[in-house]
């Protein structure tokens, strides 16, 4: 099991005078299907790129499994980052094929390319992604390239998934397709954590965080 704890996280973005995270603590754990909620503003992009571990507090301790991740080696962080996966708001693709960015990560994971393209494949078709594979990206939707984004991020099977309004420029049938997706990927452990205005009806989702003006207001489980 993954856990990510944060704990009176503080976070100012550089030559800004305001906190845009102020003394927020709450925990991720594999397995957990977790939306944060709030307004534009509130902090909830800031808070997932802290959690996903990319971005370093400027007060507070982050800990991956009860280690502080920070004071870590870069070695032992690089070995705990590759079990989390963040995914932008907007899609960041490689030139290429839609086939060409979904294998990408696998591929420099040292992956071979036949498994990594039947991996790939299970996904892709569970997106309706496979019949676009050799499409190049340059001609996709932007909810199509939403998606190839996420389907690249989830054949790396990562412990902690989080994704920042993944359901933005996606219709209703796609908007299903991937909610179904994201709680099969829960089920077989991944721990989901998604940033959203939109409500999710309720689908798959264990618990909501709710931000404000940089802090946690609610931290309520569902299920």
């Amino acid at each position: 099991m993954t856990e990510v704890e944060l704990v009176d996280i503080w976070f100012r973005y550089p030559n800004t005078a305001m906190f845009s995270l102020r003394g927020v603590s709450v925990t991720f754990r594999s397995g957990e299907f977790t939306v944060v909620r709030g307004p534009n503003g509130a902090g909830k992009t800031t808070l997932l790129k802290v959690a996903s571990l990319i971005y370093r507090p400027s007060a507070g301790r982050v800990l991956v499994d009860g280690g502080d991740y920070w004071s870590l080696d870069e070695g032992r962080r690089l070995g705990k980052r590759r079990e989390v996966v963040y995914v932008h708001e907007r899609p960041v693709l490689i030139r290429g094929r839609v086939l060409d960015n979904v294998v990408y990560g696998l591929r420099l994971r040292g992956v071979g390319e036949g498994v990594a393209i039947e991996t790939c494949r299970e996904v892709m078709e569970e997106l309706q992604l496979w019949e676009l594979r050799n499409v190049d990206v340059r001609k996709l939707s932007a909810g199509q390239a939403q998606l190839v984004a996420v389907a690249r991020a989830l054949v790396l099977e990562p412990r902690l998934l989080y994704l920042d309004e993944p359901l933005a420029h996606l219709d209703e049938e796609r908007r299903l397709l991937l909610l179904q997706a994201l709680e099969r990927a829960r089920e077989r452990g991944t721990g989901v954590v998604i940033a959203s205005h939109q409500d999710l009806g309720g689908l798959g989702v264990d618990r909501v965080v709710m931000l404000s003006e940089g802090k946690v207001v609610r931290n309520l489980y569902l299920r």
